[in-house]
């Protein structure tokens, strides 16, 4: 929503004309065309990428493999890291440029919808922030093998796998029959005769 009304300001009310004698359309900030232009990009850049983010979103537990899961994740993780950075330098672009306008009559009329960019990429920034961080926690999340197993797995890496749940995991020492090839043979047991070759 705030890519939205970044872009949607700067494109529907900050080129104006100058004055009256100026008839070509000049960008509010400072007159500098790429200032309009690069808050432009960023906006539509954000308002894919978010739609975008969302349907991965929605499919995200029908993904199967882990490999596949961890690859969408690491994205969300560097697209929304990136966005804050090109979010934070359009603040800084914008407000510069902004600050360094002066307030014709022409310019006037578009001043609100430049002050509604300038403050709608700041709140960009945080509301990207927020997203590389919620990213980033489910990437923890998700290579935190203790969160899969509790049960099954124990605490330190050298510790064997525990034994079936209904038994007590440790091995019996009873016998309940004597082991193979252990007994001693007879050289000929009863009832039967070594044959002569």
């Amino acid at each position: 929503i705030f890519s939205i009304v970044v872009f949607g300001s700067i494109v529907n009310e900050c080129y104006v004309n100058k004055d009256s004698q100026h008839p070509e359309l000049l960008c509010i900030f400072n007159e500098n065309e790429s200032a309009c232009s690069y808050g432009i990009a960023v906006g539509l850049i954000a308002f894919f990428g978010c739609i975008f983010f969302f349907v991965v979103d929605l499919y995200f537990q029908q993904i199967s493999s882990v490999k596949d899961r961890k690859r969408a994740v690491l994205l969300d993780l560097g697209f929304s890291g990136f966005l804050a950075f090109l979010w934070f330098v359009a603040f800084c672009f914008l407000a510069n440029q902004w600050q360094r306008t002066t307030l014709t009559r022409g310019f006037a009329q578009g001043a609100d919808a430049a002050r509604a960019a300038i403050t709608f990429s700041f709140f960009s920034i945080i509301v990207w922030v927020v997203l590389a961080l919620r990213a980033l926690q489910r990437y923890r999340l998700g290579t935190d093998m203790s969160l899969f197993a509790p049960e099954h797995f124990g605490s330190e890496p050298s510790a064997s796998y525990p034994g079936y749940p209904g038994g007590s995991g440790v091995e019996s020492t009873e016998s309940y029959q004597s082991p193979p090839f252990s007994e001693t043979l007879e050289p000929s047991p009863k009832g039967y005769q070594v044959p002569a070759y």
